[in-house]
């Protein structure tokens, strides 16, 4: 298997989403929780991405021990363009990444997913790295 091509949509059309913590079936994601990405901030959205790249970077670059996990969500609520890539990084949202201020439940796990190299692991947080030094990781949440 290769790694996921970028804005490619996932083959079932289903939403995804990447993280590190362990959850089953049913199981809901909800806002309220602190940020995968910035410790010690609390999160107003669950965010979620109909595409296998976004989910696998969330799954990679999640904060906690654990292996990356991207799981299949079905949203309870209403959702919108995640304005942190969208209207930020990647006019039109090519990334297909949204949020919802309403609980996301779990509905299946992907297990065969294939990260990215090293070589783009390293590159993607050596960017994030350079963001936070300069004050532009911003989270608009």
């Amino acid at each position: 298997m290769t790694p996921p091509t970028p804005f490619e949509v996932y083959e079932s059309g289903a939403l995804l989403h990447g993280t590190k913590a362990d959850l089953a079936v049913g199981d809901q994601l909800v806002p309220g929780r602190e940020s995968n990405f910035e410790a010690g901030r609390i999160m107003n959205h669950v965010y979620v991405t109909a595409t296998l790249d976004a989910a696998t970077w969330g799954a990679e670059l999640a904060a906690g021990e654990g292996r990356g996990r991207i799981y299949v969500v079905e949203p309870t609520g209403a959702l919108e363009d995640d304005p942190n890539v969208t209207d930020k990084k990647l006019p039109g949202n090519p990334t297909r990444s949204y949020r919802t201020t309403e609980p996301v439940r779990v509905v299946g796990e992907i297990e065969d997913w294939v990260g990215h190299t090293p070589e783009q692991l390293q590159a993607m947080q050596n960017g994030l790295d350079d963001l936070r030094r300069r004050g532009l990781a911003v989270i608009y949440d």
